[in-house]
């Protein structure tokens, strides 16, 4: 197949284009700075030759959107909606303006999407839609607003003939550099992978050989359209997720840490404590419910298989070759 990706230069979008360029597939990453073959030229809001990649493709897998991890000051959350928002919608115009459209639209979205809630996980039927919790911070809705304006710039594209899935994703994890897994683990060696204001807080997750398993079940199921969870089936409690990611890397005591530390932490990281205090309880309702299976349910073996891959089986050991990275969705 001739598979389109915007935006697929980050930690997702390189690890599915090895992956399915591995499979055989001829993958196409929209980019605002090409460098590499197989990379065409966009800049997120406007149609221009890169629409011709489109037509005749049979899958687009968009990808496209400010990152998430940053300050959520008004400019940056404002950059996170505007990216998200109108790079969904100028794809859809390249879809609909396309002579022989593609069959298929995965379009990414996050798990955000749900409430900060501990008392059951959310699923795409029952799932409790997120903004009105009165016991969270008022900013943290406008995340929320975000995932929701992204899903109705999907919706609300003109393409009768292109199937269209919402990714809803939690966090992707794989061994590359400079991915979540890697800064988790950083966190570990030094020490500081205890449990974040209590621990109680749900951590959602995904291995990446199942994300793009997943991504390769929802091309091949013509039945399968609207909003997908993408997350592995066993969430777990903060405090419980770290202390199996300590316990896979042989690190003994992770230091605990208060909200008002954790809010140090996350502007010395120039990131935002709503990543780390949300409770994401987040299960795969329909992959399940249609027979999809993971290779990596739960999270004490997928972690240790995320550090095997890296060559990093116990604390201090050295970082050898990472195997099988080339068949990353096999």
């Amino acid at each position: 197949m001739k598979i389109v990706i915007p935006g697929g230069t980050g930690q997702v979008g390189t690890m599915l284009n090895r992956a399915l360029s591995a499979a055989g597939h001829e993958v196409v990453v929209l980019t605002r700075r090409p460098v590499r073959a197989g990379e065409v030229g966009w800049d997120g809001t406007t149609l221009g030759p890169w629409a011709a990649e489109i037509d005749g493709s049979d899958v687009v897998v968009n990808l496209a959107g400010r990152s998430v991890s940053c300050r959520y000051t008004a400019p940056n959350l404002k950059a996170m909606m505007d990216s998200r928002v109108r790079s969904t919608e100028v794809v859809g115009e390249a879809i609909a303006g396309a002579a022989r459209p593609p069959r298929v639209w995965l379009q990414m979205s996050t798990a955000t999407v749900y409430a900060h809630r501990f008392d059951a996980p959310n699923d795409e039927a029952t799932g409790v839609i997120g903004g009105q919790e009165p016991d969270v911070p008022g900013y943290w809705s406008y995340s929320v607003d975000i995932a929701k304006a992204w899903e109705r710039a999907l919706d609300e594209a003109e393409t009768p003939d292109t199937r269209k899935v919402a990714l809803r994703a939690a966090m992707v994890m794989s061994p590359d550099r400079g991915g979540v897994f890697d800064v988790l683990l950083r966190l570990v060696r030094l020490g500081l992978g205890g449990p974040v204001a209590g621990g109680r807080q749900y951590v959602s997750w995904i291995h990446e050989h199942d994300f793009v398993r997943a991504v390769e079940y929802l091309i091949a199921r013509d039945d399968l359209s609207g909003p997908v969870n993408l997350a592995a089936p066993e969430p777990l409690p903060q405090r419980a997720f770290m202390s199996a990611l300590r316990s896979a890397a042989h690190v003994p005591v992770g230091l605990p840490a208060t909200k008002a530390m954790a809010e140090i932490g996350a502007f010395a990281l120039r990131s935002d404590t709503e990543l780390l205090l949300k409770s994401r309880r987040v299960v795969p309702g329909r992959l399940l419910d249609t027979g999809f299976a993971f290779t990596h349910p739960t999270w004490p073996e997928a972690a240790r298989e995320l550090l095997a891959r890296r060559g990093e089986v116990r604390r201090g050991a050295g970082v050898g070759p990472t195997a099988d990275r080339s068949r990353a969705g096999a």
